[in-house]
Parts: C-alpha cells; sequence; structure tokens
C-alpha cells in the first residue's frame, strides 16, 4: 500500500518547486521533507524525481504516480469534507474558482442564490483562468471551478473531470464609434485586417482572437493587451483599436462603442462548471453546480434583452 503523506508530500515538493519551500509549506525540515520522498521511491522500487538545476522535476514514474495520487487526495478531502456535512445539507464547505468576467456576474448571482437556500454551508471563493482553476480540480483544491471554451476550438476538461454547461455567449465584434464598419448589420474578420487590435496577454482568449484572425488570412496586429475587459472596452472607446468581447463583459450595455456579430462564423464561448467525477461529489458541491446551471439560464435571457436593448 502507498502511503498517502508520503504522496501529498512529493505533490507539494513539485508544487512549490524545491524540497525547502515544500518544508516550510508543510512546516516539516527539510530532511524530513526528502526522507519522505525518499521512502515513498523505495515503496515503488522507482525514481520519482530528477535533481535538476532548476529543481526538482519528475520522471516519467513520478507524473505517473502524481495523475492517481491527485485523485486520491481530491477523493480523501472530499470524503472528509462530506463526513463533516453527513447530516445532508445543514453544514460543509464548498470552494468555487471562476474566471473574472463570470466572477463579477453569473457567479454572484449563483452565490446569492445558494446562500439563500443553503445558510449552513460554508462558501470560499477564489478566481483564476482556466488553465489554473482546471488543475486545481484535479489536485482537490476546489470543488468547482468555472471554465471556459470556445466552440470553434473546445477544449476536454481530462480524465475524473466532470462539467455542466452553464451557458453559450456570443462573441462579439467592438468598434470604436465612426468606425467604417459599424454601420453593418455584421462584420466580416477578413475586413478587419487593417484595424490594431486588443486582446489578453496570454491564455485562450488571446489565442482564440489570434486564431480567428489567422483563419480570415491574416496575422493580428495586437497594438494593447489586457486581461480586464473594462480596459480593452476603454481603449476601443477611446479609438486606438477593434476586440473581439464575449457576452459576459457585456452585463451592462456599454458606451462610447460599437457591437456587431461576427459575420460568416460560428464564434461562441461556452460556459462550464467543473467537478470532479459525480461519484466523489459531495451533496453541498452537487446543489452549487444545480444552482450554477439555473443562474446561467436566467442570466442568458437578461443579457440577451440587455444587449437587444
Amino acid at each position: 500500500m502507498l502511503d498517502v503523506k508520503r504522496m501529498r508530500v512529493l505533490r507539494e515538493v513539485i508544487a512549490m518547486g524545491s524540497f525547502s519551500a515544500a518544508a516550510d509549506s508543510l512546516h516539516l525540515s527539510q530532511s524530513a521533507v526528502s526522507q519522505q520522498v525518499a521512502a515513498l521511491e523505495r515503496e515503488v522500487g522507482m525514481k520519482l524525481l530528477e535533481r535538476t538545476s532548476d529543481g526538482p522535476k519528475l520522471t516519467k514514474a513520478g507524473e505517473t504516480l502524481m495523475d492517481h495520487a491527485d485523485a486520491v487526495l481530491s477523493r480523501l478531502a472530499e470524503a472528509e469534507r462530506e463526513l463533516s456535512a453527513i447530516a445532508g445539507l445543514e453544514g460543509g464547505r464548498v470552494r468555487v474558482i471562476s474566471f473574472p468576467s463570470a466572477s463579477a456576474t453569473l457567479l454572484t448571482r449563483a452565490v446569492s442564490l445558494f446562500r439563500s437556500r443553503f445558510p449552513a454551508i460554508e462558501l470560499e471563493l477564489g478566481e483564476g483562468e482556466p488553465e489554473d482553476s482546471v488543475p486545481a480540480i484535479r489536485a482537490g483544491d476546489y470543488d468547482v471551478a468555472l471554465s471556459f471554451d470556445f466552440s470553434a476550438h473546445p477544449v476536454e476538461p481530462g480524465r475524473d473531470l466532470e462539467r455542466a454547461l452553464l451557458l453559450e455567449e456570443r462573441m462579439w465584434v467592438a468598434l470604436p464609434p465612426g468606425h467604417p464598419l459599424a454601420g453593418g448589420d455584421a462584420v466580416r474578420l477578413e475586413d478587419l485586417a487593417d484595424d490594431d487590435w486588443m486582446c489578453g496577454r496570454s491564455g485562450s482568449c488571446r489565442e482564440h482572437v489570434i486564431r480567428l484572425c489567422r483563419e480570415a488570412g491574416y496575422e493580428p496586429q495586437v497594438s494593447f493587451d489586457s486581461d480586464d475587459y473594462q480596459v480593452l472596452k476603454g481603449l476601443v472607446a477611446a479609438g486606438l483599436g477593434v476586440t473581439l468581447l464575449p457576452e459576459l463583459a457585456l452585463a451592462e450595455r456599454p458606451t462610447g462603442l460599437e457591437l456587431r456579430p461576427i459575420a460568416g462564423r460560428a464564434a461562441t464561448r461556452r460556459v462550464w462548471a467543473v467537478t470532479r467525477e459525480a461519484s466523489t461529489r459531495s451533496p453541498a458541491t452537487q446543489a452549487m453546480v444545480g444552482v450554477l446551471v439555473e443562474a446561467g439560464e436566467r442570466y442568458t435571457t437578461q443579457v440577451a434583452e440587455a444587449i437587444a436593448a
């Protein structure tokens, strides 16, 4: 039987990037951390870590073990929470991590609904982009992640994870006032090849904009970048370029810019609630997923009405 505590120590060494940092995090001595990892390597009969100049790196065997260890540790954490809430939904905790545009809109509504229905359940909220939040679910650091992908470039959640669709939102072309294309009903991305573009600094939002432009036949000239949609909207309104905005960033009809649908392309963003598989979820986590689905249905209707106004 592999020692679960030793697997937790190994995971902390990789997460923190060094034995000394892992020791501080776990409130152990550095020698104790080294001994725990060495004992785990003896248990499996293989080397799990390579000591490199850039810090400890997992071997192939270590990667395989950690893949399963994340599932084991997450399952144990979920069991502890479920036992603490054995009376049903009269206690326990749900930890939710969300990307910013959903945190400010969809999640706030869901949290309000959840708190009114299940006041005894503790809520813990965090913020992160999908490239960080989904691994946090796998590692057991959170129970629910609000994530997204794009219909044109779908992303699967991976093994041991499940997801529920909360909403599909259209991507809109944001143009400055007086732009030559602002008078039309829809905008072809091909016609924006000579415009300056704004998009996120990194991650899937930036990749989506660049991929759509490349599919339209050109490399976009990205003049400004920001991960804050409020900043991007301000830059467009100031006449500094164009961008693509999802409907969650348009909760209130923005002033000072023109919004047009994309012509000839199905550009939608899909928002998901990602969790570990059903057999590992607590009743409280399952209740949160249900509330998020309900909030997504309500929000879709309200956003459509706001954009049409």
